[in-house]
Parts: structure tokens; sequence; C-alpha cells
């Protein structure tokens, strides 16, 4: 599991293209879904929980026809992945 964040022009664009052609692309990377979230306090970031390996996101990543998704999709700056602080039970 991984989680990102990202700020974004515009959500609704966002999502319309996070959930078709980059849910495309990074299903061939190995991504076996994510959970997207707004950010309650800055309408233009959206916080997404993927269910991917560190290795498959690094390929996708890496994949030049990646750009033109993310910039369809109207990223204003790469997506920032958080670092795990701690796993816990309950």
């Amino acid at each position: 599991m991984m989680l990102a964040t990202t700020q974004v022009q515009d959500v609704d664009q966002f999502l319309k293209i996070f959930s078709t052609k980059g849910a495309e692309k990074r299903q061939q990377h190995g991504s076996k879904g994510s959970l997207v979230f707004r950010d309650p306090n800055d309408a233009g970031r959206v916080w997404v929980i993927f269910d991917w390996d560190e290795a498959g996101f690094k390929n996708f990543a890496t994949d030049p026809s990646v750009m033109p998704i993310l910039k369809e999709a109207g990223h204003k700056d790469k997506p920032q992945i958080a670092a795990l602080a701690g796993k816990y039970g309950a």
C-alpha cells in the first residue's frame, strides 16, 4: 500500500482521467486499485491510497507515456509519496 498526494487544477477533470486513462496505465504496472480522497482543507488537493508495490510504482513513474496522462489530468506538480511511519494493529 502507498499513500500519495498531489495538487490538481480541477478535481473533476483529475477524477475523469485518473479513473480511465490513468487506471489503465497503473494496471499495466501492477496497481491493484486505489482510493481517492479530497482534502477537506484544500479544494485543489487529493490524497490517494494505492494497492501497489514499490517496484511497480517506480516502473510507472519512469514510463515516458505517463507524463502526458498526468498533464491531461491537471496535475500542478509531481505526486508526492508519503513515507510510511509505522504499522500498528487495531
